[in-house]
């Protein structure tokens, strides 16, 4: 079963209100450079990431399918690709990671959710979960939530 969480807006911007505050002038930074990007991303949603590429929620599932609880978080990631001056896996994974910790942690702690493993994914455009377009480039992580943290779990 998977269930479309509808309020990411609300939560993306108080999670966003609390990376700043915890990650200082850094991520403030990344946020004006994301927000200066040319994009098809409304800035007004943009999440800063340590590229400061445009990063915006596009939603959250919940998803039992797997015979267990995974929470995956679906962003928006227009810049990404393999391709000269795009955004790289190698660069990627670390704004999936910081996401996981600053944007995931507290929503499964808010939701008071216990799942067996978080999924962050960046997708160059808005697909349907579960859906492939070949033309589409889409990067995948999935995390363990332990005291507050995220752990890789490379799969």
């Amino acid at each position: 079963m998977i269930d479309l969480i509808g309020h990411k807006s609300a939560f993306a911007a108080h999670a966003t209100s609390e990376g700043l505050a915890r990650a200082g002038r850094f991520l403030g930074s990344a946020l004006v450079l994301a927000m200066s990007m040319t994009s098809s991303v409304q800035a007004s949603n943009l999440l800063p990431v340590p590229s400061g590429q445009p990063v915006e929620l596009s939603n959250v599932l919940l998803d039992t399918n797997p015979g267990e609880l995974w929470v995956r978080f679906r962003f928006i990631a227009p810049n990404i690709g393999a391709t000269v001056g795009r955004i790289t896996y190698d660069v990627a994974v670390i704004d999936m990671e910081h996401l996981c910790q600053t944007l995931a942690v507290p929503y499964v702690a808010l939701h008071d959710l216990d799942p067996a493993r978080v999924v962050i994914s960046f997708s160059d455009r808005p697909l349907e979960f579960g859906t492939s377009e070949p033309d589409a480039t889409q990067f995948f992580e999935a995390y363990r939530l332990e005291q507050s943290q995220c752990i890789w779990e490379g799969l």
